[in-house]
C-alpha cells in the first residue's frame, strides 16, 4: 500500500466533509442563515475575554487550542493495531462526530451570551446537572494540563535543540500583538515575519541546545520545566488573550500549514511504503481487544469533549459572526484530523525511513521499522510521539532539511500545539471554577487569581505524585497512570456535550439524528473502555480505581438527568 494514496483519500475526505456536510448541519439545525444574532464578543466586549476577532485569527486560535500532543500522541500508539482500523476512525470520526461537535458547542454557547456547555445544561437539562458537568470538567482539565505539561517537560529533555525557539516564540508573540491590536497594523506582514523568525531560532536552538541534563538528574529536570511551564500558563491565561494568546497562536496555524505542507511534499517525495499491517493478528499474545481501546486512544484525533469546552469557554466569547462558527468549529476539527492524518502516516509509513534513533522504551535503534518500534502494546504506548518526530524527521529530512534541524522542526511542532493546549486550558479551568463558585456559593472562586492558582496546583501534584501503575508494577507519574482514563472520560464529555446539543434542538423541533446519533456511539464506546479501566484498577491501586469510579457516578447521574428532561418535555407536550 502506498502512503501517497491513504494521504489522497483522507484528503479528499475532509474536503468532501466540510464542503457538503457542515453545510447541511449549518442549514438543517443551526440554521444560521435565519439568525440575528447579538454577538457576545460585543455585547460583553472587556478587552480581556471578551474580543471581537477577525475569524482568520481566531481560526488560528481557536485551531492550536485545540490541536495539542492529543491528536498527535494517539494516533502514532493507536497504529499499534494497523493502519485500516486508526484511518476510518480519524476521517470517520472526524467528519461526522469531532466537526459536529465542535461546531454545535460553539454555536450553542454563541446563542447563550458566551456561556459554557456546563452553565448551558443548567437551562437545557436541570440545575444539578450543572454542577455534576462543572465537576466532571473540573477533574478533567486537571488531568489534562498534568498531562501536557509533562508532555512539553519529556520533550525539553530529549530534544533540547527545541528550548530556545518555544520560549522565543513567547516574546514574538506579545510583540506581534501589541504590533496589531495598539499600532493597528495588518497581521498577515508581522505573523510571515514572525514564522520566518521562529524557523530561525530553531536553527539557532541546533546550535546552542538548552540541555539541563549535564548538570541535573534528568528527573529534577523535567520537574523543573513543569514548574516553570505551570508559572507561564498561569500567566499567559490571565493577560488579555489579544496580547499573548491569539498572535502566538496564529503564528502556530502558519507552523502547522507549513509542517504538514512538508510533511505531505516529503511523503509524495520519498514516497514510502507503508510498513504496517492493514490490521494486526488479534491472534498475537497479549494484543489489548481494538474495542474499545483504539476508539479512546485516538481520541483528540476523531472527537474530543475538550474541544467543547474550548468552543464555548474562549472562542464563543471572539466570535465577531455567528457566520464564522463554521470555518472555526467545523473547519477547526477538520485541521486536526489533518494532523492526526500526518501523524498516522509518520507512524506506518515514515519510520521505515529512519536508521539511527533512540526509542524512549528501547534505547538506541540502528534500523527503525513498524515491527520494531511496535513490537509490544508496552512498547507502543510508552513510545507515545517519538514515531510523529522521528517518521515526520524522516519525512521531512527527503526534501534535502538536515537530520537535527527536521527532528527539531517535529518537536517544536508538537510542543507549540501542546503549550497552547496547556495555557487555554488553564484559562478555561479558571472560568469553570468561577462557575463552579457561583453554584456551590464558594465566593473566593470567582476572584480570577484565586481561580487560577485552583486551577494548577492540583494538576502540579498530579504530575509530582507517583503511583504503581496497574499491570507493570512500576513507578510512574500520576497523570501519566491515568492517561487511559483521560481518553475515556474525555470522549465521554463529548457525548454529553451532544447530548445537551440533542436536547437543546429537540426543543426547537430540528432534526436531531446528525447529533444523537454520535452521542450513542460515543456515549457506549466511553462507558465500555471506563469499565475497562475499572475492572484493571481494581485491587491494584484503590486510588485510581476510585478515581474511575467517580467518573462513572457523575457519567450516569448525568445520563439520568436527561432522560428525565426527555420524559418530562413528553408529559408537558
Amino acid at each position: 500500500m502506498s502512503s501517497i494514496v491513504l494521504v489522497l483519500i483522507g484528503l479528499l475526505v475532509f474536503y468532501l466533509g466540510f464542503r457538503f456536510y457542515s453545510r447541511f448541519i449549518e442549514n438543517r439545525i443551526f440554521k444560521i442563515h435565519e439568525e440575528d444574532q447579538t454577538m457576545p464578543s460585543k455585547a460583553l466586549e472587556d478587552g480581556i475575554d471578551y474580543v471581537p476577532t477577525k475569524k482568520h485569527i481566531l481560526f488560528g486560535h481557536h485551531f492550536t487550542s485545540i490541536a495539542g500532543a492529543a491528536p498527535i500522541v494517539g494516533p502514532c500508539v493507536a497504529a499499534y493495531w494497523g493502519w485500516l482500523p486508526a484511518l476510518l476512525w480519524i476521517l470517520l470520526g472526524t467528519i461526522f462526530m469531532g466537526a459536529v461537535h465542535d461546531f454545535g458547542a460553539l454555536v450553542i454557547s454563541v446563542k447563550e451570551k458566551g456561556r459554557s456547555i456546563a452553565d448551558i445544561a443548567s437551562n437545557t437539562i436541570s440545575k444539578r446537572t450543572r454542577l455534576m458537568f462543572l465537576s466532571f470538567v473540573i477533574l478533567l482539565i486537571w488531568l489534562i494540563l498534568a498531562v501536557f505539561a509533562m508532555v512539553i517537560a519529556d520533550l525539553f529533555v530529549a530534544i533540547p535543540s527545541s528550548v530556545i525557539p518555544i520560549n522565543i516564540e513567547i516574546i514574538i508573540a506579545i510583540i506581534m500583538g501589541f504590533l496589531i491590536y495598539k499600532k493597528k497594523i495588518d497581521i498577515l506582514i508581522p505573523s510571515l515575519f514572525a514564522l520566518a523568525l521562529l524557523y530561525f531560532f530553531v536553527w539557532v536552538g541546533t546550535k546552542v541546545p538548552i540541555d539541563l541534563t549535564t548538570t541535573m538528574a534528568v528527573q529534577d529536570v523535567k520537574n523543573l520545566w513543569i514548574i516553570m511551564l505551570f508559572i507561564y500558563s498561569a500567566i499567559a491565561s490571565l493577560l488579555p488573550v489579544w496580547t499573548l494568546l491569539q498572535p502566538r497562536d496564529f503564528i502556530n496555524s502558519h507552523q502547522l500549514f507549513v509542517g504538514l505542507g512538508l510533511l505531505f511534499l516529503g511523503i509524495f517525495i520519498a514516497q514510502p511504503v507503508v510498513d504496517a499491517p492493514a490490521i494486526r493478528s488479534l491472534s498475537e499474545p497479549d494484543v489489548p481487544g481494538i474495542f474499545p481501546l483504539l476508539f479512546v486512544t485516538i481520541a483528540c484525533g476523531a472527537i474530543s469533549g475538550f474541544h467543547g469546552l474550548v468552543a464555548s469557554g474562549t472562542s464563543s466569547k471572539q466570535l465577531e459572526k455567528l457566520s464564522d462558527a463554521r470555518m472555526v468549529g467545523y473547519g477547526g476539527m477538520i485541521g486536526e484530523g489533518t494532523l492526526a492524518l500526518a501523524s498516522t502516516i509518520s507512524a506506518v509509513a515514515g519510520i521505515a525511513l529512519v536508521s539511527n534513533c533512540n526509542l524512549p522504551t528501547v534505547g538506541p535503534v540502528t534500523d527503525l521499522n513498524w515491527n520494531v518500534y511496535y513490537d509490544t502494546w508496552a512498547h507502543a504506548s510508552g513510545n507515545k510521539a517519538a514515531a510523529f518526530v522521528l517518521g515526520g524527521g524522516a519525512l521531512i529530512q527527503s526534501l534535502g532539511i538536515p537530520t537535527i534541524v527536521a527532528n527539531t522542526l517535529m518537536a517544536v511542532l508538537v510542543i507549540s500545539f501542546a503549550a497552547t493546549t496547556l495555557d487555554t486550558a488553564t484559562r478555561i479551568q479558571r472560568f469553570i471554577l468561577n462557575e463552579f463558585g457561583i453554584a456551590t456559593g464558594v465566593r473566593a472562586l470567582s476572584n480570577r487569581y484565586v481561580a487560577t492558582i485552583v486551577a494548577i496546583i492540583p494538576a502540579i501534584l498530579l504530575a509530582f505524585w507517583n503511583v504503581v501503575e496497574p499491570g507493570t508494577g512500576t513507578m510512574r507519574q500520576a497523570g501519566w497512570v491515568l492517561w487511559p482514563i483521560f481518553g475515556a472520560s474525555n470522549q465521554m464529555l463529548a457525548a454529553l456535550t451532544l447530548m445537551v446539543l440533542t436536547l437543546y434542538y429537540w426543543q426547537k423541533k430540528r432534526p436531531i439524528l446528525p447529533l444523537l446519533i454520535p452521542m450513542i456511539i460515543v456515549m457506549g464506546i466511553t462507558i465500555s473502555a471506563l469499565v475497562v479501566n475499572a475492572i484493571q484498577f481494581y485491587g491494584q491501586n484503590s486510588i485510581l480505581f476510585g478515581f474511575t469510579i467517580i467518573l462513572m457516578g457523575l457519567i450516569i447521574w448525568m445520563v439520568y438527568e436527561g432522560v428525565n428532561k426527555v420524559l418530562e418535555i413528553r408529559r408537558t407536550s
